[in-house]
């Protein structure tokens, strides 16, 4: 069904076009007629035409200012202008307001139809692309609260995640470098503390997820997170490395109505505990400030800033550029790491450049906390002795100076550990798969045998072979064979056919199409050159 509406002034002109209309598209089309600028406007609001045929010149508004109107309330209505020759003036304005065709008086049944039809068959696509967009967009409610979980468990579980994380940002929208955590508990009531029904509680969290997740967006432009035992998190991004106090305010009472409206929707009671602004790389921090807050707070909805005695450090502290240099250098990143140790030096001789000692004292833990870390990565030598001459090599440093060089040399040796032992474990699993396969290779062996056999999941040994052999797995079995075939042709002693069970093929027919799209020729035919 086609709601057509008519608007002319001359009650002739509406209806020659409503007769012509309904003559051929009979119960096709509901129609509706109008005579002046007025008139249109007030019907379209209710009749919500999906074609209209507008004359420019009308009582009162012109079909032109009714248009406009009309744009106001309804995008999708297709105009179709009636007009005089010496009204094309009126074409610029006309065509912004997306005009398909103008029609000029006196006009006949042939183009009435024919635009007409041209208007029914966009208005068919329009429908069309209407009721794509929404299967598309259910399809992505579906799949986006798992994307968002993925994002948040990521965050806050895995060391390595920047590597891909932009993938995640890109998909979700995020573009804001900073974020905050709002950490939601639910049970049944709380007794000392503590949720009762914790475990009861989280089993029913999978069945109002979908309720949570839809209230928790009312309050919080974020994303949240999925069901951890009895707790759900959000992660909401900001545009500023902190939040001012009035901010803070905003938050809480957002959190506060949040919760009271979750407790009315679900069987549930609700707290929420609420950390500080960081960076997302280090948004993990926030989160324990956010189940910190959540622990000490004595009311349902907790902000960390409130605890008492909370840790903070003595005035401005660059406590992010200090996190991400630690970040960088077990990740074995070190431009970025000798970047923020520079950065972080240049903050301390701004700010305490005449208090050596303390800069002594913050660059030994730097340089310890970051051996530290890459020990537990196998990347340095850890021992009681090993650090025995750091102090008397920081007092020799005889300039500050000399002391940041001393912090990016011990950052380089970190870094430089880290990616040789990537490294050597690389080519110490690629080796030994390298060795299998040629021990193997006449066996029917697969990719999952062999990452079977040196100890690590099919899809990162396929990835870490091509990286690390500049081949894929397949294609490496195959020269070797071929290679194989190749010395065996050599001697005449040997059949085709078992040249063919030596290099490791069961089929004559299929190692010799393999042979030819190496070698250019077949087996055969590769003996006969060597003659």
């Amino acid at each position: 069904m086609y709601r057509i509406l008519l608007a002319d002034d001359e009650g002739i002109m509406l209806e020659s076009l409503k007769k012509m209309i309904e003559t051929t598209y009979g119960r096709e089309c509901e129609i509706a007629t109008a005579k002046t600028g007025r008139a249109v406007v007030e019907l379209a609001e209710t009749f919500r035409p999906d074609i209209a045929f507008m004359d420019i010149q009308m009582p009162g508004l012109s079909g032109v200012q009714a248009m406009r109107e009309i744009r106001k309330f309804n995008q999708s209505t297709i105009f179709i202008v009636i007009t005089a020759y010496d009204r094309f003036h009126y074409a610029q304005e006309c065509i912004s307001l997306g005009v398909l065709e103008f029609l000029t008086k006196p006009v006949s049944k042939k183009t009435v139809l024919e635009v007409c039809q041209k208007a029914m068959q966009q208005v068919d696509e329009n429908r069309q692309k209407r009721s794509d967009d929404l299967r598309i967009r259910e399809r992505l409610e579906t799949v986006v609260p798992l994307i968002e979980s993925g994002y948040i468990y990521s965050l806050l579980l895995q060391e390595d995640f920047h590597s891909y994380e932009e993938n995640y940002r890109e998909l979700l929208g995020v573009t804001e470098d900073y974020a905050y955590i709002v950490a939601t508990e639910f049970g049944d009531s709380v007794e000392n503390g503590a949720f009762t029904n914790a475990i009861g509680a989280s089993v029913k969290a999978s069945q109002f997820y979908p309720t949570f997740r839809e209230t928790a967006k009312g309050f919080f432009d974020g994303i949240v997170g999925p069901v951890m035992g009895n707790r759900i998190i959000l992660l909401v991004s900001y545009d500023q490395e902190s939040a001012p106090y009035e901010e803070r305010v905003r938050i809480l009472t957002a959190a506060r109505n949040m919760v009271h409206r979750l407790e009315q929707r679900i069987d549930c009671k609700f707290r929420a505990g609420i950390g500080k602004v960081k960076r997302i790389e280090n948004i993990r921090e926030s989160y324990e400030e956010a189940l910190r807050a959540l622990r000490e707070g004595d009311s349902h909805v907790v902000h960390i800033n409130d605890i008492p005695m909370i840790q903070d450090y003595d005035g401005e502290y660059p406590l992010d550029l200090e996190n991400r240099f630690i970040q960088y250098s077990i990740e074995g990143n070190e431009m970025m790491a000798r970047s923020t140790a520079n950065a972080f030096f240049d903050w301390m001789i701004q700010n305490y450049g005449d208090n050596r000692q303390s800069i002594e004292i913050k660059v030994l833990e730097l340089a310890m906390r970051i051996e530290y870390q890459a020990f537990f990565k196998g990347s340095v030598k850890y021992g009681f002795r090993y650090r025995e001459n750091y102090l008397q090599e920081l007092r020799d440093c005889r300039s500050l100076e000399a002391l940041r060089a001393w912090l990016l040399q011990k950052t380089a040796v970190v870094t430089n550990g880290i990616l040789t032992t990537r490294e050597k474990e690389s080519e110490s699993i690629i080796s030994k798969a390298k060795s299998y396969i040629d021990e193997n290779y006449q066996k029917d062996i697969s990719l999952d045998d062999v990452s079977r056999y040196v100890d690590i999941s099919p899809y990162y040994f396929s990835k870490l072979f091509k990286q690390e052999a500049g081949r894929n797995f397949i294609e490496y079995l195959t020269g070797v064979r071929i290679n194989t075939a190749r010395q065996l042709l050599k001697d005449p002693g040997y059949s085709i056919k078992e040249i063919c069970r030596l290099s490791g093929y069961s089929d004559p027919n299929y190692f010799s199409r393999i042979f030819k799209k190496y070698e250019g020729v077949t087996p055969s035919e590769y003996r006969e050159r060597l003659r």
